[in-house]
């Protein structure tokens, strides 16, 4: 795999990086065997920057998954930036904290504090990426996904109360295998005590389960699960949609037989190429031109 060492890199925040404290915590990053990347104990949040030739005016901040725990930064991140700019989509792949007491004050909203920040970044720059600050969708695998989806549910208030005045609504969601509800039958035990630790409360539980906060107001959102994930229960994107569908937000899923957990942009199981299906869904909903 190729890194993005040709891609600008911008720090996420400006000055003080909100809910951190002083700590030795140090940035890992390890090269797996098939070349990818793995990042983990993260500082300093950045945005990597993949710009078409020809930007059609839409963005898509990307949440690469790993469980809370760590970053799949390439495959669930640079690799399908990269596709995207193709398609004329102003990319950014988002390297966002992941919660840790040492280096945080309050880890189990530093995640969403980051997503929300990209968001306010990309659309208070919008011009000088050559993207429309209506046109700017959110993209997460597995945790982020429940990342994701998590900012496209609890947008009408800012994580950082620091800072107001640019929406933090994603006007689309893309939602691959995420973990979406917390609830003990249904979540991801991983990315759960990560965020809230290993008991947490029912209100933690409740509020961090993003099916029982689908509103009208949710963005449209794109859905691909397979039915064998035996890491995260491919209900959570059933009941995601069913909540979609409950509160008239339009979604679109696609669901595979078989394809496990993590696969990236290629499920290995099928010829069928769900990147395709995504462009289909983008074009129709206007945010492909």
């Amino acid at each position: 795999m190729l890194s993005s060492q040709t891609q600008p890199v911008l720090p996420l925040h400006a000055g003080l990086i909100p809910k951190s404290r002083p700590s030795s915590v140090t940035e890992v990053v390890e090269q797996q065997a098939n070349g990818s990347l793995r990042i983990s104990n993260v500082v300093q949040p950045t945005l990597t920057v993949f710009r078409p030739a020809r930007p059609n005016g839409t963005a898509i901040i990307i949440c690469p998954g790993g469980g809370y725990a760590r970053l799949a930064i390439d495959h669930e991140g640079y690799d399908v930036a990269r596709q995207l700019t193709e398609w004329g989509v102003t990319a950014f792949v988002l390297k966002y904290r992941l919660p840790d007491d040492a280096s945080q004050t309050d880890k189990s909203v530093v995640p969403l504090l980051d997503a929300q920040q990209a968001l306010r970044l990309v659309r208070q720059r919008a011009t000088g990426f050559g993207v429309q600050p209506g046109q700017v969708g959110l993209m997460g695998f597995s945790a982020g996904g429940h990342l994701a989806a998590t900012a496209g549910t609890r947008f009408t208030g800012a994580t950082d109360d620091t800072q107001a005045g640019t929406s933090l609504r994603p006007d689309f969601l893309v939602l691959l295998y995420p973990v979406i509800s917390f609830t003990d039958n249904l979540t991801h035990a991983g990315s759960r005590n990560r965020l809230l630790g290993e008991k947490p409360t029912t209100e933690q539980i409740e509020h961090f389960s993003t099916e029982l906060h689908v509103t009208p107001q949710t963005p449209p959102a794109f859905l691909i699960h397979a039915q064998d994930d035996a890491a995260v229960d491919v209900r959570n994107s059933l009941r995601f949609y069913e909540a979609c569908v409950q509160q008239h937000v339009p979604a679109e899923m696609h669901l595979y037989p078989r394809g496990g957990h993590g696969f990236g942009m290629h499920n290995p199981t099928t010829p069928d190429q769900w990147m395709d299906r995504l462009r289909n869904w983008l074009a129709a909903g206007g945010w492909l031109r």
